[in-house]
């Protein structure tokens, strides 16, 4: 019992935006290079929580936050979508 109430007690990830992603103004983002300071402008401009890189062969719920905004990404490393989901 003592093992499974650490694992509740631990924290989940910490939201650094404002908690509402705006996808509106991130047209911008398609055909760059998915590196840190792209990732950072885009989680700063859109205002969201939770940024989410999604690869090619990853897996995704489509589940709706209002907080998260998930960066599409090819096999080249470069941003293919930016959207709030």
């Amino acid at each position: 019992m003592l093992a499974l109430s650490a694992c509740v007690s631990t924290p989940g990830p910490q939201v650094a935006g404002g908690g509402r992603c705006s996808d509106a103004s991130l047209g911008w983002a398609v055909g760059q290079p998915a590196d840190e300071a792209n990732m950072r402008r885009l989680s700063s401009e859109s205002g969201a929580g939770l940024v989410n890189p999604i690869g090619p062969s990853t897996v995704v719920k489509h589940d709706a936050r209002t907080d998260r905004l998930r960066v599409y990404i090819d096999a080249d490393n470069r941003i293919t979508a930016a959207r709030c989901e």
